[in-house]
């Protein structure tokens, strides 16, 4: 989207929650921002003289979407949701839908060796564990133990690609993936590897957005009603 609107001489501003990961900067260098609520969001969109607000931010970050809605309503702005297709859980007959981490969790055949793509602060909902390990990949080096015994941490440095992933799984032995329906291609490789050793895979739902938003699930269709407005 960044690049997008570079590409047409679009003048915008990007809040990050946190910093990018992998190796493709944005055409503009973003801002890092954390917003408690959406009062204070309102406040810095107000002072910082914003039109309008674009909201493709994470899927599994309903914070930034709920307070972004809010804000732009409460400014009386246009507001937009860009986001990307699900993928679709119908297409491999071994791949199953799960409302969330928890739920996940207690799908998890009794000795499974999982690799996790969950996110660091999913460990907790793991706490009745009935596999044999749990392999959570974390895309940032850092010394935090895991909570649990049956946890190992796989850090890896994303990009990744189907090749790699193959590889990894073989060689960790997995036989379970669980993770969130990210949709798009930056995260679809792990699936591709999974489908093509034959591994059960456990795609959790996104949360729920906002009642009533605006929403599209193209770059295209962003960048049309950027140019409408």
């Amino acid at each position: 989207m960044a690049q997008a609107l570079a590409s047409r001489g679009i003048r915008y501003t990007a809040w990050l929650s946190e910093a990018p990961r992998g190796a493709a900067p944005m055409p503009q260098v973003p801002v890092l921002r954390r917003f408690e609520d959406a009062s204070q969001m309102q406040e810095q969109v107000a002072q910082g003289g914003f039109t309008s607000v674009l909201d493709a931010s994470h899927a599994f970050d309903r914070n930034v979407t709920q307070q972004g809605f809010a804000a732009a309503c409460a400014l009386g702005l246009p507001y937009l949701r860009l986001e990307r297709p699900l993928w679709n859980v119908a297409e491999n007959a071994r791949w199953q839908r799960a409302a969330d981490v928890a739920t996940a969790n207690t799908m998890i055949p009794a000795g499974a060796r999982v690799f996790c793509a969950t996110g660091w602060d999913s460990l907790e909902r793991y706490a009745r564990f009935a596999g044999e390990v749990l392999m959570l990949r974390q895309t940032r080096r850092h010394e935090r133990a895991a909570p649990y015994p049956f946890v190992e941490l796989v850090f890896g440095d994303p990009p990744f690609d189907v090749a790699a992933e193959k590889a990894l799984f073989s060689a960790l032995r997995v036989d379970l993936l669980i993770c969130r329906n990210l949709g798009g291609l930056a995260s679809r490789p792990k699936l591709d590897a999974a489908a093509a050793l034959g591994l059960d895979v456990i795609l959790i739902d996104r949360p729920a957005t906002p009642a009533n938003i605006a929403a599209v699930a193209q770059v295209e269709e962003a960048l049309a009603w950027v140019s409408s407005l």
